[in-house]
């Protein structure tokens, strides 16, 4: 299997950082090969606005969709979301690798799937959930918390974790027909003993295995531009 990891943690000595380093050595020991998209390392740009095209369908009012799939049928996405989605496209299992801050993501990890998962590459009308473009790959969230297990169980001051990551899990992961599997989480990574953190290290080695060994099918996107029909590019705002 390829797998990608998009690491959105900006200290590479943090435990993020060491869950990302363990996966690339366990997922290649294994025989699979690895990307990391570390965002902040390679300055991801989350913003996003016209930059993201290098020619765009109107230039005199700015409709973000209507550029995403205009951007797509003609193939100018600029070169930063072009290399981001060449990466999305050869990856059989897709991790994501962040610090739950503020409730949810960091702000570089939403604006990479605003950016990149793109109307025209990450889905069109008709072909959500189900019947996602990216239907048959796989997914899995690695996510660090301050807060320990029992503020992310029900009842719990947070919530449990399942609601809490549920907008990534559902409205953009299982949205593109990714088959998501249960988030792998490492609570409170600030409060725990080194003891406990090589614990959680082997444990996440483990789970990305087991997720790798899946079977994963051919993308469903890979000549998006040659199988949507007409009516999917005509978005209008």
């Amino acid at each position: 299997m390829h797998v990608l990891i998009v690491h959105a943690h900006p200290e590479p000595a943090s435990f993020n950082g060491a869950l990302t380093r363990r996966a690339v050595e366990a997922l290649t020991g294994a025989g699979h090969t690895v990307t990391v998209s570390d965002l902040h390392a390679e300055g991801f740009d989350p913003v996003a606005g016209r930059h993201d095209f290098t020619e765009v369908a109107d230039a005199h009012r700015f409709h973000y969709q209507t550029e995403q799939a205009h951007a797509a049928k003609t193939g100018t996405f600029s070169a930063e979301i072009t290399r981001e989605q060449a990466r999305v496209a050869e990856a059989d299992l897709l991790v994501l690798q962040f610090p739950l801050w503020w409730g949810s993501p960091p702000a570089i990890l939403k604006g990479w799937f605003e950016r990149v998962l793109a109307y025209g590459f990450g889905y069109v009308d008709g072909a959500r959930f189900d019947n996602g473009l990216f239907r048959g790959r796989r997914a899995l969230m690695s996510v660090t918390t301050g807060g320990t297990p029992e503020r992310f169980s029900e009842g719990g001051s947070y919530g449990e974790i399942g609601r809490v990551l549920y907008p990534v899990e559902h409205l953009m992961l299982a949205y593109m027909g990714y088959e998501v599997e249960e988030p792998f989480v490492a609570y409170g990574a600030p409060r725990i003993s080194a003891e406990a953190r090589m614990a959680c290290l082997d444990s996440f080695e483990q789970r990305l295995i087991a997720a790798a060994a899946k079977p994963a099918a051919p993308l469903a996107n890979l000549h998006l531009r040659e199988t949507i029909t007409d009516a999917a590019w005509a978005r209008q705002a």
